[in-house]
């Protein structure tokens, strides 16, 4: 193949929402066993996708995958505990799973998993065991459904304990799911929520982890940008990066989504950035289009670079 189709093919890819990265040659990449694009094994490969919170709140599974086919965004997170019109909850059996993951597998469309509202902060001992096994019920959900993790959160800390014991506390009951993810190959997200949910703390709850399958989910808000910058933050953690990330508005200039994109591809991250916007718009399905656009443009300005 000579540079100038192998140009038209790198194009074609990223219109057609399959692989977002100017840098990574289609020879480089394989297929997974449903026949859909596996990540690159060399250089960044950081896709455009869509999460059901909270412009999907109102979709069912057909209508999910009908319109993120539509606006290109190719992986698909489905929020729980939110009676979303799709309906993917803990209470659903074995037949409506396999019918979930089947619609699924026969789409375009790939679900990255599940995102709970899951937290491991808490001093009461029964909420906190509850917590851990409602995680391990999403876990086997999001097996059984075809995603590959969980999003959860760390939380808070607590003005009546130091804040070494929450995070302790968090840390530890992670490294109990660890094992569980493992054997479901799932990935647990820890997402940079809550008054815990800064990177510098985010880094100290990973230095208890010891476990592969749990990893960090950023969220894009001010969190990210604390203290000394993004930047700094971002080298904090950027080797336990899991493969989704939150985005909410790339119009949005109060974030530098340009810069967490150069850093992402700076480190050869792999993976998926899902819209989370609560915007209200007329056209959903048009405005996730823009924001499609807008994350092309700055993927290519950070491939550039």
């Amino acid at each position: 193949m000579n540079s100038r189709s192998t140009l038209s093919r790198r194009r074609f890819l990223i219109k057609g929402g399959l692989v977002a990265g100017l840098a990574v040659s289609a020879d480089a990449l394989a297929l997974c066993a449903d026949g859909k694009t596996a990540f690159s094994k060399k250089g960044p490969d950081i896709r455009f996708g869509f999460t059901t919170y909270t412009w999907g709140k109102p979709w069912d599974i057909p209508t999910i995958i009908t319109n993120c086919t539509k606006a290109k965004a190719m992986g698909v997170e489905m929020r729980t505990s939110q009676k979303y019109a799709h309906g993917v909850e803990l209470t659903i059996g074995a037949r409506q799973r396999r019918d979930v993951k089947k619609r699924f597998k026969d789409s375009p469309i790939t679900l990255v998993g599940l995102a709970t509202s899951e937290r491991f902060d808490s001093p009461d001992t029964a909420k906190l065991r509850q917590a851990i096994e409602n995680a391990k019920g999403y876990l086997k959900l999001s097996h059984d459904v075809g995603g590959t993790g969980i999003r959860v959160f760390p939380n808070d800390f607590h003005k009546e304990e130091p804040r070494e014991k929450t995070i302790a506390r968090i840390a530890k009951a992670l490294n109990t799911l660890g094992p569980v993810a493992k054997q479901l190959n799932q990935e647990i997200r820890l997402e940079n929520h809550g008054s815990a949910g800064e990177m510098v703390n985010l880094k100290l709850i990973m230095d208890h982890v010891t476990h592969p399958n749990v990893r960090l989910k950023l969220n894009c808000d001010k969190r990210d940008m604390a203290g000394k910058g993004l930047e700094y933050n971002f080298n904090l953690i950027k080797d336990k990066l899991g493969h989704t990330i939150h985005a909410h508005d790339f119009k949005d200039t109060n974030f530098g989504y340009q810069q967490l994109l150069n850093l992402l591809v700076k480190n050869n991250h792999k993976g998926w950035i899902l819209i989370e916007n609560s915007s209200k718009v007329d056209d959903r399905v048009a405005a996730l289009i823009e924001q499609r656009e807008i994350f092309e443009k700055m993927l290519a300005n950070a491939l550039k670079a």
